[in-house]
């Protein structure tokens, strides 16, 4: 054994060349070399060998076993025959004159291309067609080919003709086009082409209920990720299907653009299209408290420079406010005023927190000569209710696991429903709760209600002032079954000033309606 390892050390030595020289010195005779330095050469030399072996590299079949597993741009199919494809585009090209499709005839265009029957807008953009009034046969299929070689599903697709270049997620601006497209050629919206001032607030709507619904983030850009988890591409094929737009109730119903925009006009004493703090705690009868008024306008749920400068929330902003304040057992709605209640931006709900604003209900109850429960009472029946992880802390997990986050939040900021919560019997409220899945949301419940509240009083406003000239306002009405609306004279409004006044972040929709 000892004989191989020095057979072993003998080669590697001989591999050294100054060492194999001074080994040839050494047998010749020559004293000159001392062994200590050889000893030294050997050591050093031993040790340059053993980290070039733990420097090497693993074999690369190791990962290579590995799959591919991250697809953001869709799980690519097995089979899809993209000539195939093009071949049905080009026919379909073909019966258009010069081989060139127009806005109306992009229609057939996107249900050869496999899509929705509204995607033909963002199709015919993404082209280029709104410079030149049509796209030619070539430059759309060399465009569809490129999408079909490298996006695989119907949000990632949808992304990439909405996005600006460069990008890989959708603004609030990218689907401007996209809508104003719907409410051109959809027959459930055929009454607003005589009423084009609305154009603008009802995309407007539209929009802010997209970014409530699918941007969880919060970061005011829609990536395919969460386009993917919504169900906004669902409802962009329903819209071929459904011809009366008030049934798609999640994100195009007119009816609850109409209520939204209603109640912000009441609110608007000087239509600028903004309110301030004193026209939002006119909202309900001044149900909300005054601190949490001041904590949507500190700027923890709204965007804008016009928030922080001059005080002031946009439509846009109003928008989130009212379906938020609607329907508080939605994600969106939970984590908006989770974030009002957060003074500290902590992530939890201290028991200060807490108190802090129950002191304001106590003094509104104090004045409704209703004595209120104590804050230590009131506390224990919250805890209870929301039954939170960690001992005096409520986190924003514990209030989506709780099917009562509408009551927690109630009862800290809006006195009214705080009131008719506390009249109820308990166990309804619960049986309640447990059927919310099966019936439809608070907010569709409040937007039907008050939908059928501002027709009746339209109507009655028809028999008082029938004959009568006043400035018009946005009305409508319901005749045998059948939605037709229109923009009367009436003295119930006032006609909004301008149609660039409302834009999402000064963003001028003027412009690009032109």
């Amino acid at each position: 054994m000892k004989s191989e390892s020095m057979r072993i050390k003998e080669i590697s030595l001989r591999q050294d060349p100054d060492l194999r020289k001074e080994l040839a010195l050494l047998a010749r005779g020559c004293d000159f070399v001392l062994p200590s330095r050889f000893k030294k050469r050997l050591k050093a030399f031993q040790q340059v060998q053993v980290q070039t072996k733990k420097e090497e590299p693993l074999p690369p079949a190791l990962s290579q076993t590995i799959p591919s597993f991250y697809f953001p741009r869709g799980l690519p199919k097995e089979k899809v025959n993209i000539d195939a494809v093009i071949t049905k585009i080009e026919r379909t090209f073909s019966q258009f004159p010069n081989e060139r499709a127009t806005l109306e005839d992009m229609g057939k265009v996107a249900k050869a291309c496999e899509c929705p029957f509204y995607w033909k807008g963002p199709l015919f953009y993404c082209v280029g067609g709104e410079r030149t009034g049509h796209v030619s046969v070539h430059k759309f299929v060399a465009m569809w080919r490129k999408i079909l070689q490298t996006c695989h599903d119907d949000a990632s697709k949808f992304v990439h003709l909405l996005m600006n270049p460069g990008c890989n997620y959708l603004v609030q601006e990218d689907f401007i086009p996209f809508l104003q497209d719907v409410v051109n050629s959809h027959p459930g919206l055929s009454f607003l082409k005589e009423a084009s001032e609305f154009h603008s607030r009802y995309i407007t709507t539209v929009i802010q209920r997209i970014f409530y619904t699918v941007n969880r983030s919060w970061s005011g850009r829609i990536t395919c990720n969460e386009l993917r988890k919504s169900n906004f591409l669902q409802n962009v094929a329903l819209l071929e299907e459904e011809a009366d737009i008030n049934q798609l109730t999640d994100y195009f119903s007119y009816e609850h653009f109409y209520v939204i925009y209603c109640k912000f006009w009441e609110l608007d004493t000087d239509h600028d299209l903004y309110i301030d703090r004193k026209d939002l705690a006119q909202h309900n009868d001044h149900a909300i408290s005054n601190r949490m008024i001041e904590r949507i306008f500190s700027g923890a749920v709204t965007r804008g420079r016009k928030t922080q400068k001059e005080g002031k929330i946009s439509y846009a902003d109003f928008v989130w406010f009212l379906i938020s304040e609607e329907d508080k057992k939605t994600p969106t709605s939970i984590e908006y005023w989770f974030r009002c209640m957060d003074l500290d931006g902590d992530g939890v709900l201290s028991m200060y927190e807490l108190e802090y604003f129950y002191e304001e209900q106590c003094q509104k109850l104090d004045n409704m000569t209703i004595e209120p429960l104590p804050f230590e009472d009131c506390l224990c029946q919250m805890l209870d209710l929301v039954k939170p992880q960690c001992e005096g802390k409520i986190t924003l997990h514990d209030l989506k696991k709780c099917k009562l986050a509408n009551v927690f939040f109630d009862t800290f900021f809006n006195i009214e429903k705080y009131l008719d919560h506390e009249q109820k019997d308990q166990f309804s409220v619960l049986r309640d709760s447990d059927n919310d899945s099966q019936e439809i949301s608070d907010w569709e419940k409040y937007a039907a209600e008050e939908y059928d509240i501002l027709v009746a009083e339209e109507a009655a406003s028809d028999q008082w002032n029938d004959g009568y000239d006043a400035e018009p306002s946005p009305v409508d009405h319901q005749k045998a079954n059948v939605l037709k609306f229109q923009v009367d004279k009436k003295p119930f409004f006032e006609m909004p000033s301008h149609l660039a006044d409302v834009d999402l972040d000064e963003y001028d929709y003027e412009e690009d309606f032109e």
